[in-house]
């Protein structure tokens, strides 16, 4: 394999011609990854040193490089280059030097047990790593041999040295067995050989975590080791011992962490359930750390109280089918249920003074499905358990839903703010969630209470409260039909008392009244107890999200029963659309709801309404059009067009939606005499046509244009039909002046809905044909876009060639083509296989390679021996045989697409230097 690249010297020193891996070149490079202040020489510098861990030459220098008075950063390096030869070129290894190099590891590991930690760790990474590719035939006993060779008493370092050190070599064992890349029938047997092993190292890990003389690193290492081991699903119960000691070593603080992490991973492993046993051995255990939690909360001991949650979490989480299998001990599974609930609503608000409860909140979602998994009979029984529970659950979450004091929520960094709203929405959906256990009585529930709330003169009610409960509602009502439930009436009724005095309330009551908005449309008597209010906040530009969704939501759904308050709506939104209180985005919405508006109107009605709404921006557009371009008026001019695209994308008088709704169809009002958006795009044609004539090349203009005529197209369909011809004729104009990728999206559109209809056929040709052929003149040859850097470019080149091709038997010019530059095309495909386009790719240049073979059999077989003779086409590192192979096999191959994508990949690995390296392995 060739190799250009240049040799890295000290401090970006001149550069040797040949790859030269010496000791002395490796550490000038390792200088220079670390010390020198240029980015381009640091980059080479780790480009060669990769390479040099791959090279034959790393056996030589690796074990040089953790000579004694080497810094650690150069002896790191050597411990990763033995790591990465060992564990990526095994094969390259002869067996007869096995035993010689499991020695050197040995003594290696056993320099560094009282020398650097991270050379330390990388070397017993790398044993680990020889040790999986040895195990079962030529090293059965491994693990074994591993403690018995640390435990033995004639090595220089001391005790406490070797039992560190043998700790970290088992720990890293199973770690690297998880991310290595042995074949699946290795990987079964070298599972199968550990989970036999662990039988010496587990009562050595319980040795040395109950003894009382175990200094707190080993034991904390002991714990990290027990860890890493019971995540290769060794079986519960022979962890029984170190869980227990585990449990026990909590009330240690130095080693909490740990014992959190070791009894986590315990209980998770998914073979965990079939131990039921020993799971109900664990439920006494973790009821057991009630009172260190309880110590945690009132003291503000996150950490604490974090790791206690993660416990009982993993337990009824990962095994609550388990436990709720065995009724005779519901009880005691309820008791860990209830501590749940005690992580779910611990004091605080999060994640200000608590980070815990929404650990928890997946284990709700677990514990209802399986309770509705059982059969009829113990579902029953479960359900008058549990429904009290959940009620419980509602309220916790609720309370934890509640915004703190507006002064506390003032010193919240934006951050904070960020995580406790998506908090909400995680609550949110666990409410939703819950409604499929709790029904109709959860909504009567929250009515109850938000009803008492709101009619005591007892007590004055804070927002919090209130908003919390509302929101508990929007939540349910989002997702869930509400529209036969008795309270809706009620709570529509209550939103107007409510006193808002406050952003998060006022947002809270317009989600609200959005989510109601279906049941709106089949209740049209109650639109007006609510409207107002979103009217009213159309004006507070702290409501603008809330408020004009929720207009647009009452918009889409109630559009047949809002005739009556059109002319308000109108008027509302013309005023805030003046005064600009809405940003772009809000100003966008709140166009499409009153195109859904307008939809159920009149034709005479939509016209003077779309009048008075649009004549203030083409009056504004027709001034703009005058000035001499700049930033600050096409900003305005992008906006104007803006509003229009989304007005007509919800203006639809045909209701092409609505044909299946039967009954509703009544409502509708007759379409009489032209389309409304049509009659406003004719009279305002000539001037978008002015605006683009000094817009032009602007391609942020010329895509608002587009989309203005995109959208209404989109929305109106066969309707559209009167503005075809001058949009075709426009569309050429513009396109063969400045070619623009939004002028090609429209053609598209236009084709897609107009190409079929006789009467359209000529504008829609002649536009096809004028946009070919200034693209064509643009490109010089349609092969080019294979060659471009953005791969969607190249995806969509690649479609369209595997497209074209099975047509050159039928139709005749697509034949021509094919055979005049068929050739010119194979020869791009074959220049991107050899590396110059991305790896990601090749599927798609496969493609039409399959294309070509299955349609155009007896010239690509001329055309690929033709152009693949060339020496170093399409890469200098094949052979003529790799060549001759390759087109061999692809000409064999004319019915499994698959298997051409295959070789492919071969292919363009060996064009590339990389086959059979570790960059295959993902490949």
């Amino acid at each position: 394999m060739e190799r250009r690249e240049e040799q890295p010297g000290a401090a970006g020193a001149g550069a040797a011609p040949a790859l030269d891996f010496t000791v002395e070149n490796v550490e000038k490079a390792l200088h220079q990854l670390y010390y020198d202040p240029n980015i381009e020489n640091k980059n080479l510098a780790q480009k060669w040193l990769m390479q040099a861990q791959v090279s034959p030459q790393a056996w030589h220098f690796s074990w040089q490089l953790l000579q004694p008075d080497k810094v650690p950063e150069i002896q790191y390096f050597g411990a990763s280059a033995l790591h990465i030869k060992i564990s990526r070129y095994w094969s390259d290894i002869p067996t007869d030097q096995y035993e010689s190099l499991k020695a050197q590891l040995f003594t290696q590991i056993t320099h560094f047990a009282s020398g650097s930690k991270i050379v330390l760790t990388r070397l017993c990474v790398a044993l680990a790593s020889l040790a999986l590719s040895m195990m079962p035939d030529a090293w059965p006993c491994a693990v074994a041999d591993m403690v018995r060779l640390f435990q033995a008493e004639d090595s220089p370092v001391d005790g406490q040295g070797r039992c560190l050190a043998l700790l970290e070599l088992l720990t890293v064992l199973p770690e690297e067995f998880q991310t290595s890349r042995l074949p699946q029938y290795r990987k079964g047997l070298v599972r199968a050989s550990l989970a036999v092993e662990c039988g010496a190292v587990f009562p050595l890990l319980e040795q040395l975590l109950q003894q009382p003389s175990s200094p707190s690193c080993v034991r904390q290492k002991v714990l990290k080791c027990f860890s890493s081991w019971v995540q290769l699903e060794v079986p519960l119960q022979d962890c029984e011992a170190l869980i227990q000691a585990a449990f026990a070593a909590l009330q240690d603080s130095e080693l909490f962490d740990s014992s959190v992490e070791a009894i986590v991973n315990a209980i998770s492993q998914p073979d965990a359930q079939r131990y039921v046993n020993t799971l109900l051995k664990l439920i006494p255990l973790v009821l057991g750390l009630q009172d260190q939690l309880r110590q945690a909360v009132q003291n503000g001991d996150m950490e604490t109280s974090h790791g206690i949650c993660r416990i009982a979490v993993a337990l009824g989480e990962n095994h609550s089918r388990a436990l709720l299998d065995q009724v005779e001990h519901w009880q005691s599974f309820l008791a860990l249920v209830n501590m749940i609930m005690f992580c779910t609503g611990i004091p605080g608000h999060y994640p200000v003074n608590e980070t815990t409860s929404s650990l928890t909140l997946t284990f709700w979602y677990t514990l209802q499905d399986d309770i509705l998994s059982f059969e009829a009979e113990k579902q029953a029984v479960y359900q008058q358990v549990y429904r009290p529970v959940y009620f419980q659950l509602v309220d916790v979450l609720l309370h934890k839903a509640q915004f703190p004091s507006d002064e506390e929520y003032g010193f919240w960094s934006s951050d904070e703010k960020e995580q406790f709203r998506i908090y909400r929405v995680d609550i949110s959906d666990t409410l939703m969630y819950v409604y499929e256990m709790l029904g109709a009585e959860l909504l009567s529930n929250l009515y109850d209470k938000l009803g008492r709330l709101l009619t005591s003169s007892e007590e004055p009610y804070s927002w919090q409260h209130t908003e919390a409960l509302l929101y508990g509602f929007q939540s349910i009502a989002e997702t869930i039909d509400v529209n036969y439930s008795d309270v809706v009436p009620g709570l529509i009724g209550l939103i107007p008392r409510i006193s808002i005095s406050n952003v998060q309330l006022a947002d809270t009551v317009m989600f609200t009244i959005g989510a109601l908005s279906e049941w709106l449309a089949d209740h049209p008597v109650m639109i007006n107890s609510v409207l107002p209010l979103v009217l009213h906040a159309l004006g507070n530009p702290e409501l603008s999200v809330s408020s004009v969704s929720t207009l647009k939501k009452i918009c889409r759904e109630c559009k047949y029963d809002l005739p009556p308050y059109a002319a308000n709506i109108v008027a509302v939104s013309q005023d805030v659309l003046m005064k600009q209180i809405h940003k772009t985005s809000q100003c966008m919405w709140l166009m499409q709801a009153l195109g859904f508006l307008l939809s159920a109107l009149q034709v005479e009605e939509i016209l003077k309404n779309l009048h008075s709404l649009i004549s203030p921006y083409i009056q504004q557009l027709e001034k703009l059009a005058e000035e001499i371009p700049n930033p600050s008026n096409k900003l305005a001019i992008v906006h104007i067009l803006g509003l229009l695209s989304n007005l007509f994308t919800t203006l639809d008088v045909s209701h092409h939606e609505d044909e299946h709704e039967g009954p509703e169809l009544r409502k509708l009002p007759v379409p009489q005499g032209p389309n409304p958006v049509v009659v406003v795009l004719q009279q305002v044609f000539q001037l978008i046509q002015k605006v683009l004539s000094k817009w032009l090349n602007d391609a942020q203009v010329v895509e608002a244009v587009c989309a203005i005529f995109e959208k209404s197209v989109k929305t109106l369909l066969d309707d559209f039909a009167p503005m075809v011809p001058q949009l075709c004729e426009m569309l050429g104009r513009m396109y063969s002046t400045i070619p623009q990728a939004s002028a090609l999206d429209l053609t598209r559109q236009l084709v897609h809905i107009f190409a079929h209809e006789p009467a359209h056929f000529p504008p829609i040709e002649a536009l096809f044909l004028l946009v070919t052929s200034v693209t064509l003149t643009l490109f010089q040859q349609a092969v080019l876009a294979l060659k471009f850097p953005e791969a969607p470019t190249v995806k969509a080149s690649c479609g369209f060639f595997t497209e074209l091709l099975p047509r050159c038997g039928e139709v005749e010019p697509v034949g021509k083509v094919v055979q005049e530059d068929g050739r010119m095309l194979l020869v791009a495909v074959l220049e991107a296989i050899g590396g110059q386009a991305s790896r990601s790719l090749m599927d798609c240049f496969a493609d039409i390679l399959f294309a070509l073979n299955k349609h155009c059999f007896s010239l690509l077989s001329m055309w690929i021996k033709e152009a693949l003779q060339p020496p170093g086409f399409p890469s200098a590192r094949l052979s003529p045989e790799q060549k001759d192979t390759f087109s061999q096999q692809i000409l064999r191959e004319r019915v499994n697409k698959r298997r051409v994508k295959e070789m492919v990949k071969e292919f363009t690995l060996l064009c590339r230097g990389l086959h059979g390296t570790d960059y295959t392995a993902d490949y």
